[in-house]
């Protein structure tokens, strides 16, 4: 069943939820695409709590960049888990509903999540920064107290810009049609709903946006310019190869990261289909938390060292036990 968003006789305020329409339109073809999230956001999950597991438990990655890094795991844990749990269910149930205030939440959830993750990228390249521009200061640098502090700021910026816009929006009356074409409660498709002028809101959203994805990606782009020009000063081949190769997987995560936000929220709606977008959220949703541990393990000596080890542990535990 198909319709409009502007249904007639559909103009009423909106007081008891929305319809998500989501994938309605793959028809027998959810159940496939059920089964293919579920593994997707079961290695999601094992993959970054394996990693903050493997950071916590072991005091050689008691580093300030294995402390970002197991903020970032519980960022991309919470990012996917505010979106992939429902449309599970949605994907199996004929109601595809959300209350008020589960529309909400998860609104919040998610632009906190987003925001948070490109204030944390940017904290992470100044790490890499300091690390190769000024290792013999990195120590009295990167103290426990400065890490903490540009975590936090962090996470400040994400929760207010996502209050603000979360608040702003919910405070615009709801009418129309209580479908909402996409599987999850984002800015834009819930505010198509908003039954006043939404120029204001659409201006600020866009300044925020640009701020949040602009603003940090700058100062990583100018943190790898310092990078680059001080690895290329490198004396040996092997020197320079073992300086980039400690940057090169936060470089590929800000580079999946980046790409992926730039094209879901940059690109000119006119271009864009309802299909391409809800793809599009998809795969900013599952892949790039995925990938991220992946990222980070398979390209990482110390964590795989760490893994062997903590697995050795557990093994000559229960051998031993036994």
């Amino acid at each position: 069943m198909t319709s409009s968003e502007n249904d007639p006789g559909e103009n009423q305020t909106i007081s008891g939820g929305f319809i998500l329409v989501g994938f309605s339109y793959l028809l027998d073809l959810q159940i496939l695409l059920f089964l293919l999230l579920l593994v997707v956001y079961l290695l999601t999950l094992m993959g970054n709590l394996l990693v903050s597991l493997l950071i916590i438990l072991n005091s050689t990655l008691h580093t300030p960049m294995y402390f970002f890094l197991v903020n970032l795991s519980f960022l991309d844990v919470c990012f996917t888990t505010s979106v992939v749990p429902q449309v599970l269910v949605h994907l199996l149930v004929e109601e595809k509903t959300i209350s008020i205030e589960g529309c909400v939440t998860q609104m919040y959830v998610y632009t906190i999540m987003g925001f948070t993750e490109c204030c944390l990228l940017a904290a992470m390249s100044y790490d890499r920064y300091v690390a190769i521009c000024h290792p013999l200061h990195y120590t009295t640098i990167m103290i426990r107290q400065v890490c903490a502090k540009l975590a936090g700021t962090s996470w400040t910026f994400g929760i207010s810009a996502s209050v603000v816009e979360t608040m702003w929006l919910f405070s615009l009356p709801l009418c129309g049609s209580r479908r909402i074409h996409h599987f999850f409660c984002d800015i834009p498709p819930v505010m198509k709903k908003v039954c006043d002028d939404t120029t204001k809101m659409k201006i600020v959203g866009l300044t925020v946006s640009v701020l949040f994805l602009m603003v940090p990606f700058l100062l990583i782009i100018l943190s790898y310019v310092c990078i680059l020009s001080t690895i290329l000063k490198l004396p040996s081949t092997e020197g320079r190869r073992k300086a980039f190769s400690t940057c090169s997987s936060h470089l590929m995560v800000v580079t999946l990261f980046y790409g992926i936000s730039f094209f879901t929220y940059l690109v000119p709606k006119s271009t864009s289909t309802m299909e391409r977008d809800q793809m599009i959220s998809l795969v900013n949703s599952i892949l790039a938390p995925m990938l991220n541990p992946l990222i980070y393990t398979l390209r990482n000596k110390e964590v795989k060292g760490a893994f062997r080890k903590t697995v050795g542990k557990c093994i000559f535990a229960h051998r031993w036990r036994n």
